[in-house]
């Protein structure tokens, strides 16, 4: 498994990127954790906890409560690689997110983005 660096990379520290790059679009912080909880199975309060203890990447995802069985389902491209291709299974579920973020920004509805329809 290869070591990147976002894998180090505190989540504490992008999670504003994900939320001023949903708001730029016009779209919410709300919509942002929504997003979140679905793919991860964190709470508000876990979070919550996850962001203040600047954890990073890594623990992050290690730490989910439960990732989404649906979340195969999400596919495209994002920095140039299709996510259903990436074989790191870290660096996957961190693209899965990025890919959902992206979608949100793009003005998909909640829906589609959750995978329901």
């Amino acid at each position: 498994m290869a070591d990147h660096k976002i894998f180090h990379m505190s989540f504490a520290s992008v999670y504003p990127l994900y939320i001023k790059k949903a708001e730029r679009k016009l779209r919410t912080k709300e919509e942002v954790d929504t997003i979140i909880y679905w793919l991860t199975g964190y709470d508000e309060e876990s979070l919550k906890q996850q962001i203040d203890r600047a954890v990073d990447f890594t623990t992050f995802f290690a730490e989910a409560p439960k990732m989404n069985e649906a979340a195969p389902l999400i596919k495209g491209v994002v920095c140039g690689v299709r996510v259903e291709e990436i074989d790191d299974p870290l660096m996957q579920k961190i693209r899965y997110l990025d890919k959902l973020i992206d979608e949100l920004a793009k003005g998909k509805k909640m829906e589609k983005i959750l995978r329901k329809a």
